[in-house]
């Protein structure tokens, strides 16, 4: 969700967010979302790297990790608001859950437009996430945008 629809207007005030260009304020969402994607990314790792561990305990030997800060990372099963032609770079759904998702890479027109079709958005590796419309369709790569 981008900073400024996490802070009241007192909070943007305080922190001098209300100063910045709509450019700056671009960038700093665009790395905080990149911060936490790589936040993520540490998560799976420590979690492949704790699988691991399990064949290390065998052995008698021990590792000592803190667990990943999100092991409740699932697909999520929504539906489309308003017809869906194809996607591109830039292009945002918004799903009937009330989240929006804006496409980061991919791009395909449908050979006919699909009305409020369900969806998956699935995780992918290193934090990434990837909207299905269908499964005979290639994913797009999408990042959360509120």
């Amino acid at each position: 969700m981008p900073l400024e629809r996490q802070l009241t207007p007192e909070q943007q005030h305080a922190t001098g967010l209300d100063t910045l260009s709509p450019a700056q304020l671009e960038l700093l969402n665009r790395l905080l979302r990149e911060r936490a994607e790589a936040g993520a990314a540490t998560a799976a790792a420590n979690t492949a790297a704790a699988d691991g561990d399990v064949s290390a305990a065998s052995r008698g030997t021990t590792a000592s990790r803190e667990p990943p800060p999100d092991l409740e990372i699932r697909t999520i099963k929504a539906r489309l608001k308003g017809k869906v032609e194809g996607w591109a770079p830039g292009t945002e759904f918004r799903l009937d859950n009330g989240q929006t998702w804006k496409v980061l890479k991919g791009e395909i027109t449908l050979r006919k437009p699909l009305e409020s079709p369900e969806i998956l958005v699935v995780p992918g590796l290193a934090g990434r996430w990837f909207l299905q419309v269908d499964e005979d369709y290639p994913k797009a790569r999408v990042y959360r945008v509120d």
